[in-house]
């Protein structure tokens, strides 16, 4: 037995899952760390896991804090019975549930489909793992009042997640996010959870969806002519082990183009994500494979999504024919770019159509759609925000398209979370469009800062693990808030956005201003020369994350390289001046 002191709450929340109706083989785990890792033991039962940006997710293992048979039955059982309040008079309330390629995909999967069956809910459960976006797409299409996806996107192997969404087909907001979290917190003995599925009520699901889903992919396309010239366009696309790998292929495909590559080692499903120090494609290593790939090959275009396929990676040929990546920026301005002037070209702007980013992309966003005579809406972090405003305006106006740095994007609305499927099959339609005009997708770039000034964007994030980090993240951002900066890195702050506390304070002007938006833990600091330097911690990550933005005006296409290293070089510099 170790000398280590464990805090007596923890040892009493740990005693109950030893005395309680558990598996022999979880109490046998929980003994183990009881006796030999009072750390872990912290860790594992501090706390309960909640609804966060991004759902429930955790690292998988026992306790109160982890993602296990128990923390998913209790989850399920009490967004049951919330569905159950919110549709008292409905004859069958329906979900549909699906599932990504972690480990334990097919088991947490299964246990959300016997909690809800055995409530009487209808389960529609697919019969293998599928992009996040289809089970979005799902809960509309058969008319569900709920659903549920198994994943973790894209964080590391030893997480997984349960993500929850509404009948409009968007993830769980306010109220029903806190509500369902009321319901599970009711829950006082795991006897309350019904675990014995109902064989009646589970469906299985799958190529039907896949049909239609990728019908309604292939109706976002604007430029068919272009693909029709450029149908030999050769792309090379990675779902780096996860559920792109059938569907990304077929979607391309149905938009014509016809030299699409893959990467064999990475088709393989596999929750370890072998080939990858990290299945994030926010990460230029996540990429190396198939830019590899793609020069053996020689291909213009790649593409990596993460292993739920919500988040796309992209990289191009530069002007001097060398593999670059995009950042989340930078391919969301390609995108709005390309939507907004198609749109036009097409006749389909009638003046109430909208685009929406969070609030730490880039504003380039912003100034493109007031160009195009396009409303924008900026939000807050997470697609669920994005989702909540296409709902408040269905029927009044035209969604186009929109997203966030963070490599998510969302064109059309018949899914309402981030889609790195319809994504995937836009951004290669951008490429023979900029084909068309005798361009490489990279030279779009340059051009649209000559129209809207060079936006110039990077992220930075502090990792800190476990019930300590969490205090760390907390401590820094009352820090930022009790004694913020006056100046960063020889340019005055002039405006402080403060979410939590929902005030715009103007430092110049002296006043203050509600801000709309639902609160959250970011703050913003905009400065003097144009930057924008945005805090806040992860709702998916023991992160905190920092969003740095630098703006010039652009009037050279020549001297593109040499402005872009000195925008670098003013974000290196503010990053110093942070001491980070």
């Amino acid at each position: 037995m170790t000398n280590t002191v464990i805090d007596p709450h923890i040892l009493e929340r740990a005693k109950v899952w030893l005395e309680g109706d558990y598996d022999e083989e979880t109490k046998a785990k929980v003994k183990d760390l009881m006796e030999n890792d009072p750390k872990e033991l912290t860790d594992a039962f501090y706390t309960n896991l909640e609804f966060g940006t991004g759902g429930l997710r955790g690292v998988m293992g026992v306790g109160t804090n982890r993602m296990n048979k128990y923390t998913v039955g209790a989850a399920t059982q009490g967004l049951a019975n919330y569905l159950k309040k919110m549709f008292p008079g409905r004859e069958q309330i329906k979900i549909a549930v699906a599932f990504d390629s972690r480990r334990n995909n097919t088991f947490f999967a299964g246990i959300t489909a016997d909690v809800m069956s055995a409530n009487g809910i209808k389960v529609f459960l697919f019969d293998d793992m599928r992009p996040t976006p289809e089970l979005s797409f799902a809960i509309r299409h058969l008319h569900c009042q709920a659903g549920v996806v198994i994943t973790a996107s894209h964080n590391p192997p030893e997480y997984n997640g349960y993500k929850a969404y509404w009948e409009d087909g968007g993830q769980l907001i306010n109220p029903h996010d806190k509500n369902v979290i009321g319901e599970v917190l009711k829950i006082r003995n795991i006897s309350e959870i019904k675990f014995k599925r109902n064989d009646s009520l589970v469906e299985i699901i799958g190529a039907e969806i896949d049909k239609e889903y990728i019908s309604r992919v292939k109706g976002l396309s604007l430029s068919p002519e272009s693909i029709r010239k450029h149908s030999d366009l050769k792309i090379v696309y990675t779902p780096i082990h996860g559920t792109g790998a059938k569907l990304v292929p077929e979607g391309l495909k149905a938009y014509g183009f016809k030299n699409v590559f893959n990467v064999p080692e990475q088709d393989i499903p596999d929750g370890n994500f072998p080939t990858v120090k990290s299945p994030n494609p926010e990460e230029p290593a996540a990429l190396n494979m198939a830019i590899e790939k793609a020069k053996q090959v020689n291909a213009s275009l790649v593409l990596a999504t993460d292993p739920d396929a919500d988040r796309v990676g992209v990289a191009v040929l530069n002007d001097k024919n060398e593999f670059i990546l995009l950042n989340g920026n930078q391919t969301a301005t390609l995108l709005l770019y390309y939507l907004l002037t198609k749109w036009k070209e097409n006749g389909k702007l009638t003046g109430r159509e909208f685009t929406i980013k969070t609030v730490v992309t880039s504003e380039i966003l912003r100034d493109i759609s007031v160009k195009s005579g396009v409303e924008y809406f900026d939000t807050l972090t997470g697609f669920k925000y994005i989702a909540e405003i296409i709902r408040q305006n269905e029927g009044k106006k035209q969604y186009i398209g929109g997203g966030e740095e963070s490599y998510g994007f969302l064109i059309g609305d018949f899914v309402r979370d981030k889609d790195a499927v319809s994504a995937c099959c836009m951004i290669a339609e951008c490429a023979a469009w900029a084909a068309e005009k005798g361009k490489k997708l990279y030279e779009l770039l340059p051009e649209i800062y000559l129209q809207y000034g060079f936006y110039k964007e990077r992220l930075a994030s502090i990792t800190r693990k476990g019930k300590e980090g969490a205090e760390e993240i907390k401590k820094m951002m009352e820090t930022y808030r009790s004694d913020p900066p006056k100046a960063i890195n020889g340019s005055a702050v002039i405006m402080i956005k403060d979410y939590l506390r929902q005030m715009t304070f103007d430092l110049e002007k002296h006043t203050e201003e509600k801000i709309s938006l639902p609160k959250s833990d970011v703050l913003q600091f905009f400065l003097m020369d144009g930057g924008k330097i945005s805090v806040r911690p992860s709702g998916t990550e023991p992160k905190i994350k920092y969003y740095f933005s630098v703006r010039e005006d652009f009037t050279d296409i020549k001297k593109f390289d040499e402005m872009n290293a000195f925008l670098d070089k003013r974000i290196d510099a503010i990053i110093k001046d942070l001491g980070l």
